[in-house]
């Protein structure tokens, strides 16, 4: 669990790199739950990963920092490491997986990042080390780095602040680090809450876990939800899941894209399919009833996947 105080100082750390973004209630939904939506996919990159990379950078020494930046990545997390080093005038260089969406690569050039694409198992070892052979600098990984993680636990705080009788938070589950750091931060101050990790059909290691009692590895199939998934649990997760979740729930591709579209037409949110997976969760009724509120962690979504969606396809 993340200290609460880990996670104000955190709130400190990072005001004016990252927004306070708005929480909206989804008004056009005839459930019986009353549905929110925590809009991540506002912040300046597009998805909260912000956050956490802007504490742990701006909670690193400076001679260490000033060597540049280290991420693996499949977009989100290279663009808030990117977004950050750019301000800061570090240099940052993102390992990322051969299935990296377009629109998340433009992104990291953009922002200044270099780009090193590889097969996704040897991504995924770059998680698991935390390091690559060549690149020097500070490793930000995305998900097992405590100030990351207290970084993303501000969001804990600001859906409590704006919505106190809060019942259920559904949260994207990737590598667990957004999910620990919400969870952290509600089970400190409000732990009659329920938080759930939702993953999708197509990678659910979370959920196999949960079911067994021990961390399960999967067959892991990508799709257009590239934001989350993967083929196990990090180590240093699975503690923090049994302990601070309440489950887990998954979505199947279709229900993703049903609710990419729902955000899209009803309310005017352009979600990607990981940002989306809780609502879908959510419209189905198995996060049950009451006061729920989605994270919708991001909205990088490639332009053409988002027009297949819309045109009613599953890409």
């Amino acid at each position: 669990m993340i200290p609460l105080e880990e996670i104000r100082r955190a709130r400190e750390r990072i005001a004016g790199a990252a927004l306070r973004t708005p929480l909206v209630r989804l008004s056009d939904h005839s459930g019986p739950a009353e549905i929110w939506l925590k809009l991540e996919n506002l912040q300046p990159i597009g998805s909260f990963k912000i956050r956490g990379s802007a504490n742990a950078m701006r909670a690193a020494p400076v001679e260490t920092l000033a060597r540049g930046v280290l991420t693996a990545s499949a977009g989100n997390m290279a663009q808030g490491v990117a977004w950050n080093a750019r301000a800061l005038g570090v240099p940052c260089t993102v390992v990322v997986p051969e299935h990296a969406p377009q629109t998340k690569l433009a992104a990291i050039e953009r922002l200044g990042g270099r780009i090193v694409r590889v097969p996704f198992e040897r991504w995924w070892q770059c998680i698991v080390e935390h390091e690559f052979p060549g690149v020097d600098g500070l490793f930000v990984h995305p998900v097992e780095n405590e100030n990351v993680m207290a970084g993303n636990g501000t969001i804990g705080l600001e859906i409590l602040e704006d919505l106190p009788d809060v019942d259920t938070v559904l949260v994207p589950w990737g590598g667990g680090g957004l999910a620990s750091g919400i969870a952290s931060a509600l089970r400190a101050l409000k732990p009659a809450v329920r938080v759930y990790g939702v993953e999708v059909t197509t990678a659910a290691p979370l959920c196999a876990s949960l079911a067994a009692g021990a961390p399960q590895t999967i067959d892991y199939q990508p799709s257009f939800v590239d934001g989350i998934g993967g083929k196990s649990l990090l180590p240093r997760m699975w503690p923090l899941a049994r302990e601070l979740l309440a489950g887990a729930r998954v979505a199947s591709l279709d229900e993703v894209a049903a609710a990419v579209r729902l955000l899209a037409e009803r309310a005017r949110v352009i979600a990607e399919g990981a940002g989306a997976a809780p609502v879908a969760i959510a419209c189905s009724g198995r996060a049950g009833a009451g006061r729920i509120v989605c994270v919708v962690s991001g909205g990088n979504i490639d332009s053409a996947k988002l027009i297949q969606i819309l045109s009613g396809q599953t890409p």
